[in-house]
């Protein structure tokens, strides 16, 4: 097949798998997870339940296809924010208070959701990926003086996201940027 036919075939494919993947998470928002079925999925897409079912096979898969993909463009972002200008300690707080305000946003989920989602391997590897660059990321500002180096960079790094974590039971935003202030606090220098 010539290489023009193979990219339109490849666009289609992933215009028909967003198009899933958005209309299962509207759904679902809509009419929570029990009450979304593959053909209430194929119909809101415009697709055969058919061609549904070769692209996924239950509605489950198509949520935890949804959340890799959430939390891809989440560590995206974080990374940008890592490798982007100024100094490690500026760097490392905007991707503190970007993590706390993603922790913020993903509890809206409701419980059900949440449960199926944030569970397996996927999740277990995103958070082992920003556990290593947000160590790294100490590390680096507490060799440039900017952070606390009297505690190991990785003992900090589980300080950050834990504490951060916390961001998704808190009731609005103003909440979430004190509680990045106390976590930023807690890594200044001792006196």
């Amino acid at each position: 097949m010539p290489k023009l036919w193979n990219e339109t075939i490849e666009e289609h494919r992933r215009a028909v798998r967003d198009a899933v993947l958005e209309a299962t998470v509207a759904l679902v928002a809509e009419q929570g997870l029990r009450g979304v079925t593959m053909s209430r999925i194929a119909e809101e897409t415009g697709i055969g339940r058919a061609t549904l079912y070769k692209y996924f096979p239950d509605v489950e898969s198509i949520l935890l296809a949804w959340h890799e993909r959430q939390i891809t463009g989440h560590l995206h972002q974080l990374a940008e924010l890592r490798d982007g200008p100024g100094g490690a300690g500026e760097r490392l707080a905007a991707v503190l208070d970007t993590y706390a305000f993603i922790q913020h946003r993903r509890h809206g989920h409701g419980a059900e959701l949440s449960a199926l989602l944030h569970r397996g391997e996927h999740v277990l590897h995103a958070e082992r990926h920003l556990h290593g660059f947000v160590r790294d990321l100490l590390a680096e500002a507490a060799a440039a003086g900017e952070v606390r180096d009297d505690v190991a960079p990785d003992e900090l790094a589980t300080y950050c996201l834990h504490a951060l974590a916390a961001a998704g039971g808190l009731p609005s935003e103003a909440a979430v940027r004190r509680l990045v202030a106390v976590t930023v606090a807690g890594l200044r220098r001792p006196s």
